[in-house]
């Protein structure tokens, strides 16, 4: 039988499915991502260490036991990009600084979440790029990548899994895995045109990877599509007793909920425009009308809702991750003030301005925002909103100085203390061509429906498959 090559691009959903019929080999899903990576990170800035040696060898051995008839894990021969806020013990964890200790993560070894990767058969590829701890911009100033967005190279990637979610629009792996404390994953999936999933908090165990906001960190799946999506989420979830936070919360089979069928569902939106304090893009109100009138086709009932304390939670998000920041690089700070990037620098040391008061009562707050939001899903099934109401910004209009500005008309943040999972997903393009994002969040530990509705979207529309605009 001759093997036809798969487009570069394919989902890792399709690329699983054709390894197991024979339609390619785990060697040949390989080949393709580190080629689309010699093609691409040089402009890009994805990697910071790449595993190619190592990756190879997996893919013949994977190929050999499929050859072999031995069973095969879910993820077998599946190109997969890690986040270097996470330990692997091929690589040093940096964390994109030159502050991390690198026994940290020759202490950690394999974390919790690349040790069940690699356990379900997936084939790591490197070690991606983030912002400085998982926070702050892209400083030029130190030795490392800037990420750039493979729509139009001068935007940003996003933060801070950056080179998780440009990497995976690019075709240099078919899965990844960000983290997301404000929007981390959905900011980049959301810039880059792919699908990002924060899950429940405690879903996912934290063992492993490098802390920002001990209450709010949330390691998540970044792929194409929303099935993409439920493959990596069945392998990521589950308890782990070195996570303190981790949930004890049976897994769902989330591959196994895409029914493609959303009747019985109602859906309460909010297009949270009241909200965009940095602008509208003239694309986006019709993208995300569209995009809704898409879940009513595929059965969902559609109620107009008013998300509850938005203002309110999306400032506990900002106090509380500074606070919880500030606690973990205090000494550093003291120490190494020059070696962190200026932004991240900034960022951190505004977590001194936090007082314990300011803290305790950021978590009253948030304690009555979650029973809001959970007294909103009992009338509704899913919530759904824009990501955020613009494309990507330009790098030359990052501001150093003004790191959080980023975050304007960006709606990630809210999500955070709340811990409900929430799915972003592309429905679109701005004005000038960039991707656009909706993002549907659900009930706590309800990954399955909000999975669903994501498939469901994407069953009948294209955004997800489109090639980058730089790499046609």
């Amino acid at each position: 039988m001759t093997l036809a090559d798969p487009p570069v691009l394919s989902g890792l959903t399709e690329a699983a499915a054709a390894l197991r019929s024979g339609e390619t080999t785990a060697t040949r899903l390989v080949e393709q991502a580190l080629a689309a990576a010699d093609a691409h990170d040089a402009t890009l800035g994805v990697y910071l260490s790449r595993f190619d040696e190592r990756a190879v060898a997996q893919a013949a051995r994977i190929d050999e036991k499929l050859a072999a008839g031995v069973p095969l894990g879910p993820l077998a021969g599946i190109p997969v990009g890690i986040k270097d806020i996470l330990a692997h013990s091929a690589a040093p964890t940096t964390a994109q600084s030159l502050v991390l200790d690198p026994g940290w993560g020759a202490a950690q070894g394999d974390c919790t979440v690349v040790r069940r990767l690699e356990e379900a058969g997936a084939v790591v590829t490197g070690k991606v790029t983030t912002m400085e701890f998982a926070i702050g911009l892209p400083d030029p100033a130190k030795p490392f990548p800037v990420p750039r967005n493979p729509w139009n190279p001068s935007r940003w990637a996003g933060g801070s899994s950056s080179g998780s979610g440009s990497g995976v629009a690019a075709g240099m792996f078919l899965g990844a895995v960000g983290t997301d404390t404000a929007g981390s994953i959905r900011i980049p999936a959301a810039f880059n045109g792919i699908t990002g999933l924060k899950p429940t908090f405690g879903r996912v165990p934290k063992s492993g990877v490098v802390p920002l906001g001990y209450t709010l960190d949330h390691p998540g799946p970044m792929a194409r599509s929303a099935a993409d999506c439920a493959l990596l989420l069945s392998v990521l979830a589950g308890y782990d007793p070195a996570d303190p936070y981790s949930a004890h919360t049976p897994v769902d089979d989330y591959p196994g909920a895409l029914s493609g069928d959303l009747s019985g569902l109602t859906i309460g939106v909010d297009d949270l425009d009241r909200f965009a304090d940095g602008g509208i893009d003239p694309a986006q109100p019709q993208r995300f009308s569209d995009a809704v009138a898409v879940l009513a086709t595929a059965g969902a009932r559609i109620v107009p809702v008013q998300v509850p304390m938005y203002r309110e939670l999306t400032a506990v998000d900002v106090v509380v991750m500074l606070a919880e920041a500030h606690a973990y690089h205090r000494p550093a700070l003291r120490e190494r003030w020059a070696d962190y990037g200026q932004a991240t620098r900034i960022i951190l040391a505004g977590g001194d301005a936090v007082s314990g008061p300011d803290y305790v009562q950021a978590q009253r707050v948030r304690r009555i925002g979650r029973q809001r939001m959970a007294e909103l899903l009992t009338k509704v099934d899913l919530v759904v909103t824009p990501t955020g109401h613009l494309g990507a910004p330009a790098i030359a209009d990052l501001d150093q100085l003004q790191p959080m500005g980023v975050l304007s008309s960006l709606h990630t943040p809210y999500w955070n203390p709340l811990g409900n999972p929430t799915l972003a997903l592309p429905i679109g393009t701005t004005a000038d061509g960039l991707p656009l994002s909706m993002s549907v969040s659900g009930n706590h530990f309800g990954e399955a429906t909000v999975l669903r509705a994501g498939d469901a979207y994407q069953r009948r529309t294209t955004h997800h498959t489109e090639i980058p605009t730089a790499l046609r």
